[in-house]
């Protein structure tokens, strides 16, 4: 990707050649950053979280892993790990256009490429554009931080359930994550 010298806007960014290869680019803050497709391990994480929440959700609703959004409309086109959609914000997505808005719960599974500056911005990005949740989800610790637009964190440990508010009394399994 060449290097640019101004802010790129998402209509820019759509434009240019399709990613293949060990890399796939998002747009952040107008600037085209690269990021690494994720290993095996990721992946399975990611797809046993969609199996975890997918039950949970009301019908209607979009349970799904490698969600591209827009949090903003200008200069931002990101991907979530795992997203979940409610019913009515799904029902109102274009189907030939990207979701508007961070999704309700937007979760990130850490890879060792991951900065902590990069997961915070992430974090702020989605609370502040519409997610009622934000998950950081750290194999390597077994644990998981949930956040919120008030502010609060919580991190959920092996033998917790973290509650969901997208289905009434229902949880996740800590363990069952990572099993």
């Amino acid at each position: 990707m060449a290097a640019t010298t101004s802010l790129m806007t998402i209509e820019e960014f759509c434009k240019l050649p399709e990613d293949d290869g060990p890399v796939y680019h998002e747009l952040r803050h107008g600037e085209v950053v690269p990021v690494t497709r994720p290993k095996l391990k990721h992946q399975m994480i990611q797809s046993r979280l969609r199996r975890l929440l997918e039950p949970l959700a009301p019908p209607g609703a979009l349970v799904e892993a490698e969600v591209a959004f827009r949090a903003l409309p200008q200069y931002e086109l990101r991907a979530a790990d795992v997203a979940y959609l409610a019913p009515d914000r799904c029902a109102k997505v274009d189907p030939e256009d990207y979701i508007q808005g961070a999704p309700d719960l937007v979760i990130e599974v850490l890879s060792p490429s991951n900065t902590a500056a990069e997961i915070y911005d992430k974090e702020k990005l989605c609370l502040n554009n519409g997610a009622k949740e934000f998950w950081v989800v750290d194999p390597d610790r077994r644990q998981v931080k949930v956040s919120t637009p008030d502010g609060c964190t919580i991190s959920w440990q092996s033998g917790q359930e973290i509650p969901l508010p997208l289905s009434s009394g229902a949880g996740v399994a800590v363990d069952a994550i990572f099993a």
